[in-house]
């Protein structure tokens, strides 16, 4: 029978949508005030799910404490109070949208859990706005 367990996490992250391949009045067409050259925060609310056989010797799925870990080296300590277009390396060449920001804490979380897991990614980057990855 399969469980699955949640973990909040929140961090706070500026980015600029910006196509270095297009010029400034595309990118001003696509992206709006998101294309601001100054940069724009969020306050990032992320729910991570896991999803697995409780496991009858411990009664967990996965150790929550196990899983904050994670989640705090992975995410948190990479992009908490940063410049995700400047100070990260995994939006060097890759536009720091929601999408792009779930796909990429999903492959971070992923290597640290086994194949047994579920692994999905719920990003807030409003109260209004969510992605979820995978679907």
């Amino acid at each position: 029978m399969k469980v699955a367990v949640y973990r909040q996490a929140h961090f706070n992250a500026a980015h600029r949508l910006y196509n270095k391949n297009w010029d400034e009045e595309k990118n001003e067409r696509v992206f709006g005030l998101c294309n601001n050259p100054n940069f724009h925060g969020h306050n990032y609310q992320l729910i991570v799910k896991v999803v697995g056989e409780v496991d009858p010797q411990t009664g967990y799925v996965i150790d929550l404490k196990r899983l904050k870990n994670i989640i705090e080296k992975e995410v948190l300590i990479r992009f908490d109070h940063k410049n995700l277009n400047l100070d990260t390396e995994e939006f060097k060449d890759r536009i720091p949208t929601a999408e792009n920001i779930a796909i990429v804490i999903h492959g971070l979380i992923r290597q640290h859990l086994g194949k047994q897991y579920d692994l999905q990614i719920k990003l807030y980057e409003t109260d209004r706005n969510m992605v979820e990855y995978p679907v």
